[in-house]
């Protein structure tokens, strides 16, 4: 077993991005544990724009490491309702915080349900370990 967190409450892509759904629908998401150590001290997020249209599948920003660029892909289809400004000057939250303080940016999905077809954390721990 790995030393790396994957709370309960999100939904993990194979891409290594997860997702919260919010009160308000709003699907908050981040890099994951996994993610943000193999990248290494991140340095720079590139991120969409609020009011950015943007589809399942598509990279949609980027986060720069002292290691290497990763794309940033966006897991369901809708429209960027709010970006995580506070990573323009401290893009280290990403690897202090994947989960909380360092989250990207947030969705309103054209459908909401389809959050759940993606993997719990049970399932993404088996699928990096």
């Amino acid at each position: 077993m790995s030393d790396f967190a994957y709370p309960s409450d999100l939904r993990y892509t194979s891409d290594h991005e997860w997702m919260r759904v919010g009160e308000d629908g709003t699907v908050r998401i981040g890099i994951t544990d996994f993610a943000q150590d193999a990248l290494g001290d991140v340095v720079y997020v590139s991120m969409p724009a609020a009011g950015d249209s943007v589809s399942a599948g598509d990279a949609c920003g980027e986060v720069e490491s002292t290691k290497s660029v990763s794309d940033i892909h966006v897991p369901v289809d809708g429209e960027i309702v709010a970006v995580n400004d506070a990573l323009d000057g401290t893009p280290e939250l990403v690897n202090s915080d994947p989960y909380g303080e360092g989250w990207m940016f947030e969705v309103r999905p054209a459908d909401l349900a389809v959050v759940e077809t993606f993997m719990d954390s049970t399932a993404y721990a088996a699928s990096v370990s």
